[in-house]
């Protein structure tokens, strides 16, 4: 993001906070874009609520010096990737990278980074996805590039780090070991409380339509895990071994064509 030569340095980051503002109100866009594609064709969401925030000059500030970094408005826009950021909170953690998947293949969003804590955990137990990416926001005059952290989260995800957010500043971040073993503890039973609602959910998919779906699955890696449920009540009524490939083809070509 290249910011204009300014003589007053406040009416500087004045310019740069009108660049990161209108970043999240278009990615705040695209998402409740999608959010009502899904409920309109789908007739299901996978976005529970969507939150964003201009990241505080003292955060920021601690963040540049930490890196021994002059606090300057350059500085700030070339090396602090989430001074703008939004919070996509999601029901299960496939709905994480379909909405993902969803936000990279737009024409207009540039990912530069990504980061799974989900597949990769922070030490602290700590799961989310990070998506470090950049929109071209139109002034008057010019385009500017503008970058923004989209973090999507379940539920689940969002209420442990919530909580351990709150504990670790009540100890300023330097909470006893035993502590931070408890933390770890039950972020592991928030994954798989996630994994079993997951498993539950598509149990009641299977069993509110018997004659079969494809339910796809993302990972990290972009790629689908496929699994093809037929009734086997019936066996006339089980899908053939070309129609489950057929569902599957079309699943992969186009991932919104949910069952």
């Amino acid at each position: 993001m290249d910011l204009p030569a300014y003589k007053d340095e406040t009416q500087e980051w004045n310019h740069a906070l009108l660049l990161y503002d209108s970043a999240l109100k278009e990615i705040d866009t695209k998402l409740q874009i999608l959010s009502n594609e899904f409920k309109l064709e789908h007739k299901y969401n996978p976005i529970e609520h969507i939150t964003s925030r201009i990241k505080s000059m003292e955060s920021i500030a601690k963040k540049i010096r930490k890196d021994g970094r002059e606090l300057t408005v350059e500085n700030i826009v070339r090396y602090v990737n989430d001074v703008a950021g939004i919070r996509v909170i999601c029901s299960f953690t496939s709905d994480i990278y379909r909405i993902a998947d969803a936000i990279a293949k737009q024409s207009d969003v540039k990912v530069l980074k990504v980061k799974d804590f989900i597949v990769n955990p922070k030490p602290n137990g700590y799961r989310s996805y990070h998506m470090i990416v950049a929109i071209p926001i139109f002034l008057s005059d010019k385009v500017t590039d503008t970058k923004i952290e989209i973090q999507i989260r379940t539920i689940a995800m969002d209420f442990w780090a919530s909580l351990e957010h709150k504990i670790y500043y009540k100890f300023e971040g330097n909470a006893p070991e035993h502590i931070r073993e408890e933390l770890r503890a039950c972020s592991e039973i928030t994954a798989t409380l996630d994994k079993r609602m997951h498993e539950l959910n598509e149990e009641v998919k299977h069993i509110s339509n018997p004659n079969g779906y494809v339910d796809y699955t993302y990972y990290s890696t972009g790629t689908i895990k496929e699994e093809y449920y037929g009734t086997l009540a019936d066996d006339s009524n089980t899908a053939s071994k070309e129609k489950i490939e057929e569902d599957i083809q079309e699943v992969i070509e186009n991932p919104f064509a949910l069952r």
